[in-house]
């Protein structure tokens, strides 16, 4: 008889998937079946290991939406089949959701569950708005109130004759709909017109917006901006304290929608460092990275590795692939001997330290010439004048390095290790919708790749499209492959890593506060 499987609620938290909580990502990755609801990021959903069903079961309002019967069944079926079952519910599970409904039918079948809370929304609204639900001086009372009730109720069992006065904040949920009338209870009901209040449109996420007007204007000035749901209505004096309690759009690059072109498997730290700042990154590869034409090329240079008395990395992909290689015909790092190992750029260096490898010389100036130089000064160093070096790196590249280093009397034997190409079909059209959709803001270029294979993605377009967006490149090299296609490059880093590629787009748009309601 096969074992039952078990399922856990995990709260998802408000949005931002940095705060899901570890226990929640334990199980994420553990997980045979994920069913997950509307406002969960789709990055968590990557945390789940390769082979996981993933199924939306979300609802919104006056959409068409899962049943909560079927929804209930399939979370009894699959744990009837032993599967661990995450069911991924945005916020906290128990707070104004359905989860105590699943649970119930859980435990009617005798199925295992565990719940598992998350961040709530009014916790993120208090954290990312500065609109906190309480205060020593202002509100030692708060009342949580959702505006949408079950449909099988007769009618509303909110007093709210009692309601609107009897805690000194009240946060309301899913009330945008029923904004105007709300408001107007409360003031029927003994609540002042001059009242604090606050909208906080999609809470802890770079697209959230807040604005915060009297009780009395607050639905008209809402309806002005256009906010609309998800979203909390607070009301309470504590509202009156965002202004100094607000950080999250103050940042540098808050709201900003920004494209991060690179292949996805680097693109993750640089995405990180740009949600820090604010923005919302948009990770969208404009390259794939696959094998050279000739393989069997790397895997001799692999092979005959002792025989170099110089090995020169110019990219973490160059390192990734010849080190496979290497590992591939079941040798390691003692290959490489005695060689003097380079390292063009501190993220090169990284990839050769996450395999156990130190780079000899890191050139401080990442451009050819000077990449070069330092290149050659630690051959002299060494007493290397006519030296063999091996330079493993993409298929087409510049030839300024290798150049140099012939003109100075070595060996140069350059190895294709991998190709750049443009995305496959369905994510050239990816690209091209989000380049024509209108809400892209930036544009980031990390190679001149990336440059030309979202250009080719584009197509006869390509110009009109980019030129309607800040575009912002990783160094000069980069700017001026984008420059001879006829763009207009605004932002040029002037540390070539992504890092300062993200310092760079913080000086652009400036560090003084980003306002954002109000």
């Amino acid at each position: 008889m096969q074992p039952t499987g078990k399922v856990f609620l995990v709260g998802a938290g408000p949005g931002d998937p940095r705060l899901l909580t570890l226990r929640g990502r334990e199980l994420l990755s553990r997980a045979d079946v994920v069913l997950y609801d509307a406002l969960v990021h789709p990055e968590l959903l990557d945390l789940a290991r390769s082979g996981t069903e993933l199924s939306f079961v979300g609802k919104r309002g006056g959409q068409p939406s899962a049943r909560q019967t079927r929804i209930n069944q399939r979370m009894i079926d699959a744990a009837r089949a032993g599967k661990l079952v995450v069911r991924l519910k945005g916020g906290d599970p128990f707070l104004f959701g359905r989860g105590t409904e699943e649970l119930r039918a859980l435990a009617a079948a005798h199925v295992p569950f565990e719940v598992v809370p998350g961040v709530s929304s009014p916790s993120a609204a208090a954290a990312y708005a500065g609109v906190a639900p309480s205060h020593r001086a202002l509100s030692s009372s708060v009342a949580y109130v959702t505006a949408t009730e079950s449909s099988e109720k007769d009618a509303s069992v909110h007093d709210w004759s009692t309601l609107a006065t009897a805690t000194q904040t009240l946060v309301i949920f899913m009330g945008m709909r029923k904004l105007e009338s709300l408001a107007q209870l409360l003031i029927t009901h003994g609540r002042s017109a001059e009242t604090p209040a606050a909208i906080v449109e999609w809470a802890s996420l770079p697209r959230q917006r807040s604005l915060v007007a009297p009780l009395g204007e607050i639905a008209g000035r809402a309806r002005e901006q256009g906010l609309a749901a998800p979203a909390l209505f607070v009301v309470g004096e504590v509202v009156g304290l965002r202004d100094e309690l607000r950080w999250f759009d103050r940042l540098p690059l808050f709201g900003k929608r920004v494209l991060v072109t690179r292949p996805r498997h680097q693109a993750r730290a640089f995405s990180r460092r740009l949600r820090e700042a604010g923005a919302e990154a948009v990770e969208r590869p404009s390259v794939r990275i696959v094998d050279p034409r000739d393989p069997a090329r790397l895997s001799q240079a692999a092979r005959d590795l002792p025989s170099y008395q110089a090995v020169v990395f110019t990219s973490a992909n160059g390192v990734t692939r010849f080190l496979d290689a290497i590992a591939e015909d079941s040798g390691d790092a003692r290959r490489f001997g005695q060689a003097l190992v380079a390292a063009i750029g501190p993220k090169t260096a990284a990839a050769l330290a996450e395999r156990g490898l130190v780079a000899d010389v890191v050139p401080r100036e990442y451009r050819g010439e000077a990449a070069a130089s330092a290149v050659l000064e630690a051959l002299a160093a060494r007493g290397m004048n006519r030296a063999r070096v091996l330079l493993p790196r993409a298929e087409v590249a510049r030839e300024v390095l290798p150049e140099a280093l012939r003109e100075a009397g070595h060996e140069v034997d350059v190895v294709p290790a991998y190709r750049t190409l443009p995305p496959d079909a369905a994510g050239q059209s990816e690209l091209r919708r989000l380049c024509t959709e209108g809400r892209l803001d930036v544009v980031t270029f990390t190679s001149s790749s990336t440059v030309t294979q979202l250009w080719e993605a584009l197509g006869e377009d390509a110009l009109e499209l980019l030129s309607k967006l800040t575009l912002a490149s990783i160094g000069p090299i980069t700017t001026a492959t984008a420059e001879a296609l006829g763009l207009k490059v605004a932002v040029t880093a002037t540390e070539y890593t992504t890092e300062g590629l993200a310092r760079a787009l913080e000086a652009h748009y400036g560090s003084a506060s980003n306002d954002g309601d109000d």
